[in-house]
């Protein structure tokens, strides 16, 4: 005889021969690797940047830790389905382990109202050794019964209020198997109470509703009421085939991955498209991942993320942990300092000018930056433009400008010097009573500086330009008018003043400085 599986109120047919095979196949149905792919993401980016990940998280056919109680109803009625179970036991046992290593189980029965003791009984608490399983399942005997209606509904009662030790963070599952529907209230606990006891132990009830006398677990609704309410299912079963009605309804149980974030350092977030998904156990489940880079994250770090994919609220070991490694590019140029400077002429060619230029990279610390023309250099009169740059490792490039002046503001030295006759002869005395002059005007700067004359009695007298070694005869005649006229021989010119001659050396850039040349009159 088939079963049929009702998940969620949604009937699901099986053939018998698919049931039989589930109990005798050596080994287990394969899936994908359960956990979540890709496992690892490691990437660059820049601040502000957002990094999308397809992720799939291949569940286990079987939830997590899980603790498994069988509930078997032991009236007398249950005979063939308990020797079903009793035969293939081992074989649930070792399916559920290939899937889920640690899974634990648990024996308990129940009977009726007027049983006595055996209205509920634990006959073997969580554990995991398999012999201690079978000597408890072994013990099951059926009798008794009285009336249609049994008494799970206070067997599941029991179950969540203490009698089986769960487990901390385990996959909760009782396996309820019976024929027959619950007395309502049972034993002085009603469904609603059972219901939300098991709700509050996170247990969820896998209703296996065997075919007989009694008209089924489900025959008022009760078992797919209760399924619904904790998450589980209800699964039709021959007598002969419960142990593959109960391997086939922990594989088709529901599974709610969620995504949860559980470690995320500063300036890096993940999100995704769902905050959870339910699906069935044993398939792939998709999710859209989001990571992002914030604008101000510190860059050149390298930030990490730890995000665990829960199963039904429980962590299913490493293989469902994503680790997130994201390098922040290095996005910020580095900052070059260089400032204007001016400074004095000290030859015809300019000055040189040593300048200091520094640059620092958020990421790279302290650079030497490339300056054109660089420190030391010769630079003209005028400004200059100094361009100094400076690249980090990450290739970004910083630069600054600045203006090198170079300015004369020293006047030139201007002299009056005795000189020879226009013959050429003796360069007379210091008293100078001829009035033989030598014009001179030197400067740092500029290799021809002009030279002016003007007279010391009338400042509105000005001669000139003449070149610097001009020599000239200078006569004081303080009721003459101040002329110049050729000189002759050796003399360039022959200057005729009121007063004493005032001589002017001006350079190219206006700077002047004065001399005076000072003649004896002529005799009255």
């Amino acid at each position: 005889m088939g079963f049929t599986a009702v998940p969620r109120g949604r009937a699901r047919g099986v053939t018998v021969a698919a049931v039989t095979a589930m109990v005798t196949a050596v080994a287990a149905p394969a899936w994908a690797a359960p956990g979540v792919d890709p496992g690892t993401v490691d990437r660059s980016a820049d601040p502000g940047a957002t990094i999308p990940i397809s992720k799939v998280v291949s569940t286990p056919p079987i939830p997590p830790q899980p603790d498994v109680v069988l509930l078997v109803d032991t009236t007398g009625s249950m005979g063939p389905a308990i020797a079903n179970v009793r035969t293939n036991l081992q074989q649930v046992i070792t399916d559920v382990r290939a899937a889920q290593p640690s899974a634990e189980f648990a024996v308990a029965s129940y009977r009726d109202e007027g049983d006595g003791p055996e209205l509920f009984r634990v006959r073997q608490n969580l554990t995991a050794d398999a012999t201690a399983l079978q000597t408890a399942v072994d013990g099951l005997t059926a009798a008794g019964g009285g009336d249609t209606p049994e008494a799970w509904v206070n067997a599941l009662f029991q179950v969540s209020d203490g009698a089986i030790a769960y487990r901390s963070g385990s996959s909760r599952i009782v396996v309820l198997v019976g024929d027959a529907p619950s007395h309502d209230p049972s034993a002085g606990h009603t469904l609603a109470q059972a219901t939300a006891a098991l709700q509050a132990d996170t247990a969820r009830v896998l209703a296996v509703d065997v075919t007989g006398g009694g008209g089924g677990l489900n025959a008022t609704g009760q078992a797919s009421s209760l399924a619904a309410a904790t998450g589980g299912q209800v699964v039709g079963s021959a007598p002969n085939t419960v142990t593959a009605a109960i391997l086939s309804g922990l594989r088709d149980l529901d599974v709610t991955v969620t995504p949860t974030v559980t470690s995320c350092d500063p300036g890096l977030s993940v999100s995704f498209d769902a905050a959870s998904r339910t699906q069935q156990s044993g398939t792939d489940v998709p999710f859209a991942e989001t990571i992002t880079v914030a604008g101000n994250a510190a860059q050149g770090a390298t930030l990490h993320c730890t995000v665990d994919f829960l199963l039904n609220g429980l962590s299913g070991g490493p293989a469902f942990v994503e680790h997130i490694s994201v390098k922040v590019n290095d996005v910020t140029p580095p900052t070059v300092v260089v400032d204007d400077r001016t400074v004095e002429a000290t030859s015809p060619a300019g000055a040189v000018i040593t300048y200091p230029a520094s640059a620092t990279d958020n990421v790279d610390g302290p650079l030497t930056p490339t300056c054109a023309p660089p420190p030391g250099s010769t630079f003209p009169l005028g400004a200059t433009t100094v361009t100094c740059t400076a690249t980090d490792a990450a290739g970004n490039t910083g630069s600054d400008t600045a203006v090198m002046r170079v300015v004369d503001t020293t006047a030139p030295t201007t002299r009056c010097v005795p000189t020879n006759n226009p013959s050429g002869g003796n360069v007379p005395g210091s008293d100078n009573p001829d009035g033989f002059y030598q014009l001179t005007a030197t400067d740092i700067v500029d290799t021809k500086v002009d030279v002016y004359i003007g007279d010391a009695a009338d400042p509105s007298v000005r001669f000139g330009p003449f070149p610097a070694g001009t020599k000239i005869k200078l006569v004081q005649a303080p009721g003459a008018q101040s002329r110049v006229k050729d000189g002759t021989g050796d003399i360039d010119y022959k200057v005729t003043l009121r007063g004493d001659a005032v001589i002017t050396g001006v350079d190219d850039a206006g700077n002047r400085s004065t001399a005076t040349c000072l003649v004896a009159p002529p005799p009255k």
